[in-house]
């Protein structure tokens, strides 16, 4: 049997239709009536419902976490957990999930856009996830990274940049990196209401003045720097303090030292919090994995699989089957047989 959507609807069927409707007394009263009410079984659905996404809980806000709950957190001990999200449903499972922070980090460039570093990234770019993000979270405390560029230059660009992540993001921390050298930004940046994160150790907007990746503070003046940077940024009031890429027993150093809390990315276990990137606990990632990176679930293999059933499935015309496709109502399937057959006489 033909489908619905090879049949031709050609002008011997739209004068039969209109037939109908002229002639509601006709012999074809009955069954043009029952066909415009659809009533009975069978009938197409006028919305189209979308699969949604998260749980229940969404419409249900927990515990707020905010900059003066994060110093709780470090005063009591409790470990404060920290992860990326680049787009709403991500942002969204991450919140429900009960994580602490969320970070829009600038690591969107790779994971997100395919670029090489973190370098290429703009501002718009970065808000325009922000903004994404913003719409899934509503518990965690959401951090934005001011991206390489936007706050390196003149300090009147960095405080308006860092105010577009809050007016038109919905940030409620930004992120910037660098030690005592921002110490002043970062004042100026406080002083206009905005909190901020700092970010030292291995610092990714300086890959080229570190000539690569590496582990910071490997050696006395490395370990000096560092804890200068801390003190500096501590001193300056950002809201908390992401350490990367430096050694377990210099993180321990910092963490003890200073009031903010800490959260380490490949600084080890005593920082007062942990971040990863969400594409790297979930395999989602090209590359081979940093030494710190923990891999939670295999994302990469699960969407492989079911692309592939789907194409599959396709392929084999076993999708879709009857029982998800739409169907005429009875009476208008009835109406429709009608005009076709009356169609056919005609053709004879």
């Amino acid at each position: 049997m033909k489908t619905l959507a090879k049949i031709p609807i050609d002008e011997a069927i739209a004068a039969q239709l209109k037939y109908l409707q002229r002639h509601p007394n006709g012999v074809d009263a009955t069954m043009r009536a029952q066909a415009l009410s659809a009533r009975g079984g069978g009938a197409l659905e006028d919305i189209m419902s979308i699969t949604p996404i998260g749980g229940a809980s969404f419409g249900n806000p927990g515990r707020k976490v905010t900059t003066a709950s994060l110093r709780d957190q470090k005063l009591h001990h409790e470990p404060i957990t920290c992860l990326t999200a680049y787009d709403y449903a991500t942002a969204r499972l991450v919140d429900e999930a009960g994580i602490d922070m969320v970070l829009v980090g600038d690591s969107l460039a790779q994971t997100m856009l395919g670029y090489d570093n973190t370098l290429s990234v703009t501002m718009d770019e970065m808000l325009h996830h922000v903004k994404a993000v913003r719409r899934g979270v509503k518990n965690a405390l959401l951090i934005a990274d001011m991206p390489y560029g936007s706050y390196q230059v003149d300090t009147k660009d960095a405080i308006l940049n860092a105010a577009r992540f809050v007016k038109e993001g919905g940030a409620e921390v930004i992120k910037l990196e660098g030690g005592e050298r921002r110490a002043d930004l970062i004042r100026r940046i406080i002083d206009a209401e905005i909190p901020v994160a700092g970010h030292i150790g291995l610092t990714p907007q300086s890959v080229n003045v570190m000539g690569g990746y590496k582990v910071q503070g490997k050696n006395l003046g490395g370990i000096e720097q560092l804890m200068r940077d801390a003190v500096a940024l501590d001193r300056a009031g950002v809201a908390c303090l992401y350490l990367e890429g430096i050694p377990r027993e210099v993180a321990a150093m910092i963490t003890a030292e200073v009031g903010t809390p800490t959260i380490g990315i490949g600084a080890g276990p005593e920082c007062d919090g942990q971040v990863l990137v969400f594409h790297d606990i979930m395999g989602l990632t090209f590359g081979p994995a940093a030494k710190f990176v923990r891999r939670y679930g295999d994302a990469a293999a699960l969407i492989t699989n079911a692309v592939q059933g789907f194409r599959a499935d396709v392929r084999s015309q076993h999708y879709p089957s009857d029982e998800e496709s739409y169907h005429l109502p009875k009476e208008t399937k009835t109406a429709l047989d009608t005009v076709l057959m009356r169609k056919r006489a005609m053709a004879r």
